[in-house]
């Protein structure tokens, strides 16, 4: 059975970084393994990828001892069992606005006597071989990460309620989706309000996390780690862009000028 370093790493207060990345790319999971990232958001709410694709990025992720954390493209109880069965390690759940809506969650996300995840036999099992079922399922629950998105007003204004769930381990807090669903206010109001949701997470003693972050903002990002955000998620394909940005055009800086005729 494996042990959840990102978890693990939130427990001591340490900063943890997660690319996100929403299509089949094992290639790329190993990458950011290699590369030292603590976990992969495996994004099912935006990409279109099936669980047989979802467990080969699991696999990926195993191998190079990454967590693989899967969004999950809506709160119903069995569509969180079918992606923690494939072995995932945490589930980020977007939109959820309620107390009544994150109790749902954790109690879908673990077995008795914390929740009422059905109990399978599969690889999130070892696949029972040389193990217990009372103790696997006992592992599983300390394992297994829950993170509620806080995207939307609604969230916001019920943070305190939901702040109080058990079993809730990050909320994560997301940019793109607050931002609509706030009227598109202005880009420094936006960041105001992430911020100050923020030290909400964390004078409740909860871990927060950012999402929606820019390649390119480091010092923005660094900001709200500063603040208490400790689980933070970029898109991988923002990354491979500012990547292969900087090395087109900083070639170019350094090329002779070409005689003209």
């Amino acid at each position: 059975m494996r042990v959840n370093t990102t978890k693990q790493k939130l427990a001591e207060g340490k900063a943890v970084f997660g690319g996100i990345i929403g299509e089949h790319a094992p290639g790329m999971v190993e990458l950011l393994g290699a590369v030292g990232y603590d976990f992969v958001m495996i994004d099912c709410e935006h990409g279109p990828m099936d669980l047989n694709q979802v467990e080969h990025m699991v696999r990926a992720a195993e191998v190079f001892g990454i967590t693989p954390i899967a969004r999950v493209p809506d709160h119903e109880p069995q569509t969180i069992l079918r992606f923690l069965d494939r072995g995932v390690q945490g589930v980020i759940v977007p939109h959820v606005n309620t107390a009544a809506e994150a109790e749902a969650v954790a109690t879908a996300a673990r077995y008795y006597p914390e929740g009422n995840r059905g109990v399978g036999s599969g690889r999130a099992h070892d696949y029972n071989v040389a193990n217990v079922r009372a103790e696997t399922t006992g592992w599983l629950n300390e394992q297994t990460l829950v993170i509620p998105m806080i995207e939307e007003k609604e969230a916001v204004a019920n943070l305190d309620a939901i702040l109080q769930v058990a079993g809730v381990d990050v909320l994560h807090v997301a940019s793109s989706d607050l931002t609509q669903s706030l009227g598109n206010p202005p880009p420094a109001e936006v960041r105001r309000i992430i911020r100050e949701t923020v030290g909400r997470i964390q004078a409740a003693g909860r871990v927060a996390g950012i999402g929606g972050n820019s390649p390119t903002d480091y010092e923005g990002v660094a900001d709200l780690i500063n603040a208490g955000a400790l689980f933070i998620t970029i898109q991988a394909f923002g990354l491979l862009r500012v990547g292969a940005e900087l090395f087109r055009d900083r070639v170019q800086e350094h090329l002779a000028p070409r005689a003209t005729v």
